[in-house]
């Protein structure tokens, strides 16, 4: 296989450009060369001498499969979608262009982006490195072919080591300041005249995006461990729910630098490296935690002064950052626009309508613990090379890298972890009581900003200044198992529950999300049963069983059944897709399951709705059944199946309709049929879709990267789908094959020894080398 290219003087003044920062630079970087193999589904299998090697291959690689997106997002961090798109369309994320341009250009600040970089290990840097090298590569070589339809302008370009520290920071964000970007930007003094950035329309749509933040970034983890596994050997599921678009869009692949690392599994646009995975001893995969990772400060306002905070009473003023953003105008000229934002000592100001107002007496400010967390890259590569579960440990109690996930491992051996060592502001329960307001809550930690008393505390065996120790966090090491599903650390195991740590770390006594109840009462039932095997992990995702359906579904058929009185008419088509329903979330599943999302959405937002009320000495079985003796929730009830009716035939489903008719994907102008469904219901396998106009829903995230991890005497034996698939070029071959095997609940191997990839059925190989990069030429093997 032979690929031509010919680079122009600008595209190769700029990859060298890109190699690194300027005052990092090395005059003459090595000549990167690196094999890419790709197996079925077009899975890269990168190997490479050296890491800068590698990460050639893999920026070559991913923008041969995701060209337009990288280029997207690199729009987006630099704050430049105004300038391209005009400032009142919307990001993927549906946020503002001006709103989110002002963000980043405040988040990535020069300072910011070349202080991180500095921090990074030589090995990082090479992976950054090769991967920007790599990448335009394929982006120069594209442009002689023709780029594809969805990312053809002057806004596509060449990528720098800049760009990718910025995506990085990005990254770092989305547990924290990520999910203010508005009322970071629309922030402004109560005598100001407020900037579009801060219209009220933009702020809607910003606390819609936080509500579906938890739905849309999930996970569940199993890892079984020697007691309970068929072999004695560690066993891991790994199943993360992710965004299927834009920036949290994971990537499959396989990495291996002989004698140094050897590790498969995906990972987020840009990241040279593997976040969810596992290599020949062990396997890991992450769960979005319940830790907070940020706080906000009540700022005493001056008197005579808004723009200034009283601290220990002395009279401050908030610093102010000029920020530009280029505007597309309507008749395509550019014109530069200045906002100035704020802070204190303890963040930038934020400003939420209603929420958290700017006035003459208070202001907010919002400190969030990942912006000085500069460590994240090297912690994810000490893991890919990590030789056992001990060494894996280790470097994460170390590096203290990990920004807002928990981390859950098996090994070879037959042990299992869990660990919650994500960065976490220093916050005791007791300085919480005495610099908080109780009536606030624990949602969203809100401390005083006019005593410095209340700053976070410094441990000094903390990584990072204002951050917990590793050893004042939830860790636990097991040979029965560890399982999470976005809960707090404290049911990770009901025989070993984690308990006693600061509300910011972990809550308990609080009820369990219905996930991890079907994961605790599914691992007992298997366990009653004899050892669990991988089909019993995969399963539990596959089966797509309705965990609360069991809980409430003998109360609804018995509503029916004790008559609906002049609504029975109405209600009888419902009634019936209820009884005839297999209580799952199946392609086949019937109408029963529309109706019962319908029902049970307004249903929940009911107070007293449970016959048995939460009972934190039976958290894996309550609250549960319908408090159908209370009027208000009878009275609840039939309100929500009558619009249920409504909706149901508003959107022309009829009797016979299925779930695999409802829920689907689009790509390429063709749309695939997609099982699951909501987490908030008990769907272990959770799938977030949105309603359409022609009555379907458009599956916009859920289940995204699947791996079922065994080991045995020859190393990993390892399962998995990206249920997306590789590419989101809808023209690319690997658009829609994997998201056909979701659909089909079909997992593949993922070949991990050489035998296995060299005897894959659709093996490809090409030898890719920098100083062949002059001639266009790229080799076959």
């Amino acid at each position: 296989m032979i690929i031509s290219s010919q680079l122009t003087r600008l595209s190769l003044a700029g990859l060298f450009l890109g190699l690194s920062l300027a005052a990092n630079a090395r005059s003459q970087p090595e000549q990167a060369s690196a094999d890419i193999r790709r197996t079925t589904f077009g899975v890269p299998h990168i190997r490479a001498e050296n890491e800068r090697g590698l990460g050639y291959g893999i920026g070559y690689a991913y923008a041969q499969d995701n060209l337009c997106l990288l280029a997207n997002e690199i729009v987006t961090v630099n704050g430049q979608r105004s300038r391209y798109f005009g400032p009142d369309q919307f990001t993927l994320e549906e946020r503002a262009n001006l709103a989110s341009d002002l963000f980043f250009n405040g988040l990535n600040t020069e300072q910011a982006v070349s202080g991180f970089w500095r921090a990074q290990t030589p090995e990082v840097r090479e992976l950054m490195e090769g991967y920007v090298a790599g990448y335009n590569r394929f982006l120069s070589q594209s442009r002689g072919q023709g780029l594809p339809a969805q990312c053809q302008g002057d806004w596509v370009r060449e990528i720098t080591t800049t760009d990718l520290v910025k995506l990085t920071r990005r990254l770092l964000v989305e547990g924290g300041i990520g999910q203010f970007a508005e009322a970071v930007a629309g922030a402004t003094p109560p005598t100001a005249v407020a900037t579009h950035a801060g219209e009220r329309a933009s702020f809607q749509l910003a606390a819609s995006r936080l509500q579906r933040f938890a739905l849309d970034r999930g996970s569940n983890a199993v890892a079984v461990g020697s007691e309970r596994s068929f072999n004695g050997r560690g066993m891991l599921l790994a199943n993360p729910h992710f965004p299927w678009v834009g920036g949290m869009r994971f990537y499959q692949m396989h990495l291996t630098i002989a004698g140094k690392l050897d590790v498969m599994g995906a990972a987020l646009p840009g990241l040279p490296l593997i976040n969810i995975g596992f290599n020949r001893h062990l396997a890991w995969t992450h769960t979005v935690d319940t830790s907070k990772h940020f706080t906000l400060y009540r700022l005493q306002l001056d008197p005579k002064d808004p723009t200034r905070y009283l601290l220990d009473g002395k009279s401050l003023p908030m610093h102010r950052q000029a920020l530009t953003v280029d505007v597309k105008q309507a008749d395509g000229t550019v014109k530069a626009i200045s906002h100035v934002v704020y802070s204190s000592q303890f963040g930038p100001i934020v400003q939420w309508p209603g929420k958290l107002d700017w006035d003459n007496q208070f202001a907010y400010s919002l400190r969030d613990a990942n912006l000085e967390n500069d460590r994240v890259l090297a912690q994810w590569y000490a893991m890919n090379r990590a030789d056992s579960l001990e060494a894996f440990q280790a470097s994460v109690n170390k590096i203290q890298g990990i920004p807002w996930v928990n981390t859950l491992a098996a090994d070879d051996k037959g042990q299992t972890l869990y660990m919650n060592l994500s960065v976490v502001p220093n916050v005791s329960a007791e300085k919480l009581a005495q610099c908080s307001d109780p009536r606030i809550g624990l949602e969203m930690i809100i401390l005083d900003g006019s005593n410095s008393a209340c700053a976070w505390d410094i441990d000094p065996r903390a990584a990072q200044k204002g951050i917990y120790a590793a050893d004042k966090l939830p860790q636990l090491l097991r040979k029965d198992f560890v399982q999470h599903s976005n809960d707090s650390a404290w049911m990770v195991n009901p025989a070993q529950p984690l308990t006693g740590y600061s509300p910011l770390i972990s809550q308990d006594n609080q009820p369990l999300g219905l996930r991890s109840r079907f994961a605790l009462q599914r691992l007992g039932r298997l366990t009653q049963a004899g050892t669990l095997s991988a089909q019993d992990l995969q399963h539990m995702v596959m089966d797509d069983q309705v965990y609360q359906a069991a809980q409430v579904m003998p109360d609804l058929l018995q509503f029916c059944a004790d008559g609906l009185g002049t609504d029975a008419k109405t209600l009888a088509p419902l009634c019936a897709s209820f009884k005839a329903w297999d209580r799952k979330a199946n392609l086949d599943s019937g109408l029963g399951f529309v109706h019962f999302q319908n029902v049970m959405e307004p249903l929940l937002q009911i107070p007293d709705v449970w016959r048995v009320a939460f009972d934190p000495k039976d958290p894996q079985h309550t609250p549960r059944g319908l408090a159908l003796d209370r009027p208000h929730v009878v009275q609840a009830l039939r309100q929500a199946m009558l619009a249920s009716v409504e909706q149901v035939n508003a959107s022309g489903l009829k009797q016979a309709t299925r779930w695999g008719d409802v829920q689907v994907v689009s790509s390429g102008g063709q749309q695939t049929p997609i099982h699951g469904g909501p987490g908030t219901l008990g769907v272990y396998n959770a799938i977030q879709s949105v309603p359409r106009s022609d009555g379907k829903r458009e599956v916009v995230s859920g289940t995204s990267y699947l791996q079922v991890v065994t080991f045995d005497e020859n190393g990993p034996q390892a399962k998995g789908v990206l249920a997306f698939s590789l590419s989101s070029d809808p023209s690319s071959k690997y658009a829609r094959d994997q998201t056909e095997a979701f659909s089909k609940k079909q997992l593949s191997v993922l070949p991990f020894t050489e035998q296995q990839i060299q005897a894959d059925p659709h093996y490809q190989a090409m030898t890719l080398r920098e100083q062949d990069e002059r001639t266009g030429k790229v080799a076959a093997q």
